[in-house]
């Protein structure tokens, strides 16, 4: 579904909403360049390609013409920049979740304020070139599970999203796939970049966050995802994010 925004000549067109937990933005597209910032809670965006999660104060870079999905785990504060089609040159025609430092935090919570940013007016003109300025130094957070594309290494994939938790082996899920593990392992690689190995434990951190954003506690966040151990996801999320899942939310709630 085409999501028309409002005609206009804008540079950058803003967005503000808030949403429940449990919605679901279903598959869109727009004629724009977009930066969807979590200001409050966890989105999950999912395209064809694969799946982002995007904690508070991150956000994710969805180029024009990218049909996607949005569902919110947490109340969720979003903020978007629309942006004219290639006016941010510097960042990829691919979706990237985004660390997003407080500068370029607070301009964009003044930009959604502000509303509609045009150059030809002085001082949002300014404006813009900070906000350009700040996308050129963006970093890459390593938040996204790509999909794989083959039949049967997708339904290997379908499996464990179904229950992150599963903790059979691959051999034992590989055999309703139409494969043995060592065609579906080289499929992994081929197709997504990633090991399985890597590609399962990317799954279970991402499935973790979506459910520390709801509410649920490490343990049980841990566990359901399939970690062993509490302490063992920790570790992950501290490597993914550079800190723990409990500084983090406590950080990121406070700041809001």
């Amino acid at each position: 579904m085409f999501d028309r925004l409002p005609r206009s000549g804008a540079e950058i067109v803003t967005l503000s909403h808030d949403y429940r937990t449990g919605h679901v933005i279903p598959l869109h597209f727009h004629d724009r360049d977009q930066l969807v910032f979590a200001s409050r809670g966890v989105m999950t965006v999912t395209t064809s390609a694969g799946s982002w999660v995007v904690p508070m104060h991150r956000a994710v870079w969805i180029p024009e013409n990218t049909p996607h999905t949005i569902a919110m785990s947490g109340n969720v504060a979003m903020r978007t920049l629309y942006l004219r089609p290639r006016l941010a040159t510097s960042l990829p025609r691919d979706c990237r979740v985004v660390n997003i430092l407080p500068l370029l935090r607070e301009l964009i919570l003044h930009a959604c304020a502000s509303g509609s940013l045009r150059r030809r007016v002085l001082w949002q003109g300014h404006l813009i070139d900070v906000v350009l300025d700040q996308l050129r130094v963006l970093s890459v957070a390593p938040l996204q599970l790509p999909h794989p594309s083959d039949p049967r290494a997708h339904r290997v994939a379908e499996t464990l999203l179904a229950d992150p938790s599963d903790a059979r082996p691959l051999s034992a899920i590989a055999m309703s796939s139409g494969a043995g593990r060592r065609t579906i392992e080289r499929l992994f690689v081929s197709t997504t970049g990633m090991t399985f190995g890597k590609w399962r434990q990317q799954l279970r951190l991402m499935h973790a966050m979506r459910l520390l954003g709801a509410g649920a506690k490490v343990t049980h966040a841990a566990l359901d995802a399939g970690y062993s151990t509490p302490s063992a996801f920790i570790a992950a999320f501290r490597k993914a994010l550079g800190t723990t899942p409990t500084q983090y939310f406590k950080d990121a709630t406070g700041s809001d």
